[in-house]
């Protein structure tokens, strides 16, 4: 029997989609040969932005990651995401860097709604869509590395098709979680159902790998507060656990946890019915020897497991769920952006910061690499320059990169952005001059307070008690804001290089575009095609172990094949990249240079037999 995998199938699968339109979302299918699909842009580096990072003040409150050393190996590239990924994962000098690196990739694609396609049916509106994702997320694929994970943010529209897809690329077996993320605070009352919350689709490069790597949540004081200490032992809080277990006698017996349990006061206990003692009995009496066992203030209580705070988790496991209270919801992300951009109107489904901070917090370490090629108001690169990651975006409009993308970013850099997660509101710590009891939080003394001042507020008498007034001195806390990010770091502005490359129906071939006339465009673009390293200052334009690259737009004469061949000084080949190539030149250059030859720009840079069918 033949195993088939499960995938999904859309109008022109088998197709490729380039862009129509420069700086906007415009696309057209083409044959996957075409030219215009194959060309692999560089990226064409721009100016450098910086910041310094400021000193601490007196006073102020600062967490661990203020101290982290600000990042400066980022870069923020204006162009089509498709191209941008592309050039990460087949310029060497870019693939070198990122392939199999990037540590985690957000990605909250900004045409998920049919807003983006008005023009087009709803069957190839969705074609389009999951062609443009396909091709992205194998981009995505290579640039994670084994520990990676990729978590792609969508509402209702297209989140059912982009789980089958993310198995297709990923693997089923790399799923982690969909996450919910409750983006609104209220309901909507003028909607049939109101939609309050956002999937976060999580799948890992490697299931395992990613489970190892991955970060726990901080652990809540709530959670915590869940710990006494009644009975005074000295390993510090605990709390009680079920001490039976749920089991099937059908299946496995357990006839030595099925036993008559005796407390030290003489008290006998059968386990309830349908249920087993969760240790054996010689467990028990080791258990019980070690003070681990609570059989209520009295002695006489059914059994229970001493669970001690100092021995759990230094964190919580993340969960499914995440409530606005803990990472913000849209209205909070407006008000971030509007904070750093007033002048403009803000996004209409922005990220809030406190979000991509508990995903970065989770997916990765302080140096990691973070990518998302849909950069928006530019909160995934802020939030990873806050938490000392690096980082790579790329935003395809250029009205949002020059009003949005680059301000916001150069304001965190300059430690211009006070907002975000930039400082930690209402964080409660000890009162100046105050050390609290071991084991005691700050919240566990805030309470501890308040429950003092409603057992004595009827009792004048104990309010005016010397050892009341010590108690709630000693317990004195207050609220501060603790700094994360102090600004510092920097990152490099890039923009894709232009098309040199297109494709003529008439002629039924590929052609040079205007582009082509400036060598500062024309030898990068070969050199990527060819998968040669660039290398500069020197007669030879680009490098492959060994093997040299020369693009000329001269023609390639018998005599300028030998003289190429000569500056490889008899080690050696080289590739002649050339826009014309006279007779008898390619066989010039083998007999210079053994092992050499002559590649003819555009005509056979491309493998693309007839493309004429491939414009539709």
């Amino acid at each position: 029997m033949t195993h088939q995998k499960l995938e999904l199938t859309w109008f022109n699968k088998d197709q490729a989609l380039v862009p129509s339109v420069i700086g906007r979302y415009g696309y057209i299918w083409v044959d996957p040969r075409d030219p215009r699909y194959c060309e692999t842009h560089t990226l064409v580096l721009d100016d450098y932005v910086t910041g310094v990072k400021a000193p601490k003040e007196v006073g102020v409150s600062y967490s661990d990651r203020a101290d982290l050393e600000p990042t400066g190996d980022n870069i923020l590239v204006l162009g089509e995401s498709g191209d941008v990924l592309e050039a990460l994962t087949r310029v060497p000098e870019w693939r070198d860097r990122y392939v199999g690196k990037v540590k985690c990739v957000y990605i909250d694609p900004p045409f998920n709604t049919g807003q983006m396609f008005e023009n087009y049916e709803d069957n190839l509106e969705h074609s389009v869509w999951l062609t443009m994702m396909r091709d992205r997320l194998r981009h995505v694929h290579r640039l994670l590395c084994d520990a990676g994970s990729i978590w792609v943010h969508l509402d209702e529209s297209e989140s059912h098709r982009m789980r089958v897809l993310l198995d297709e690329v990923f693997g089923a077996g790399n799923f982690i979680a969909d996450v919910a993320w409750q983006k609104t605070y209220g309901p909507d009352n003028r909607s049939v159902f109101t939609q309050m919350q956002d999937s976060i689709l999580v799948y890992a490069r490697n299931h395992d790998a990613f489970g190892q790597a991955r970060n726990l949540l901080p652990r809540t004081a709530a959670q915590d507060a869940l710990y006494i200490n009644p009975d005074n032992d000295p390993r510090g809080r605990w709390k009680p656990d079920n001490f039976t277990a749920q089991y099937n006698p059908a299946e496995n017996p357990r006839e030595s946890q099925l036993y008559t349990l005796v407390t030290p006061t003489g008290v006998a206990y059968d386990p309830p019915a349908g249920a087993c003692w969760r240790y054996t009995e010689r467990k028990y009496e080791e258990l019980l020897a070690d003070h681990r066992v609570w059989f209520g203030p009295d002695g006489r209580g059914r059994p229970a497991i001493k669970r001690f705070l100092s021995e759990v988790m230094d964190g919580r496991v993340p969960t499914s769920w995440w409530p606005y209270q803990e990472v913000g919801h849209t209205q909070d992300a407006k008000r971030e952006v509007q904070r750093i951009v007033p002048a403009h109107v803000p996004f209409d489904t922005p990220k809030p910061e406190r979000l991509l901070e508990r995903i970065i917090h989770i997916a990765t370490d302080p140096g990691d690499i973070v990518l998302d090629c849909f950069a928006g108001s530019g909160t995934t690169a802020a939030v990873a320059q806050k938490m000392g990651r690096r980082w790579v975006t790329c935003e395809l409009n250029e009205s949002t990169f020059t009003a949005f993308t680059r301000p916001r970013l150069e304001k965190v850099v300059r430690g211009e952005d006070p907002g975000g997660v930039t400082v930690t509101r209402g964080k409660r710590v000890p009162a100046d001059g105050i050390d609290l009891p071991d084991g005691m939080e700050p919240e566990d003394a805030a309470k501890f307070a308040s429950l003092l001042s409603k057992v004595i507020k009827d009792d004048p008498g104990l309010k005016k008690s010397p050892v009341i007034k010590q108690l709630r001195a000693r317990t004195r806390t207050r609220k501060v804001e603790t700094v994360n990010w102090r600004g510092g770091g920097g990152f490099q502005v890039a923009h894709l290089s232009p098309a040199v490359f297109d494709y003529d129906p008439d002629l039924a071939g590929v052609t040079l575009t205007a582009a082509a006339e400036d060598p500062g465009i024309f030898i990068p673009a070969v050199a990527a095609a060819l998968g040669f390293r660039r290398t500069t200052g020197g007669f030879f334009n680009g490098e492959d172990g060994a093997q040299k690259l020369f693009v000329t737009r001269a023609p390639l004469t018998r005599e300028y094949a030998r003289e190429i061949a000569s500056h490889l000084k008899g080690t050696g080949s080289v590739v002649v990249a050339a826009t014309v190539v006279l007779d008898g030149a390619a066989e010039e250059l083998r007999r210079a240079a053994r092992g050499s030859r002559v590649v003819h720009v555009p005509g056979s840079l491309f493998a693309s037999p007839d493309i004429s069918r491939a414009v539709r």
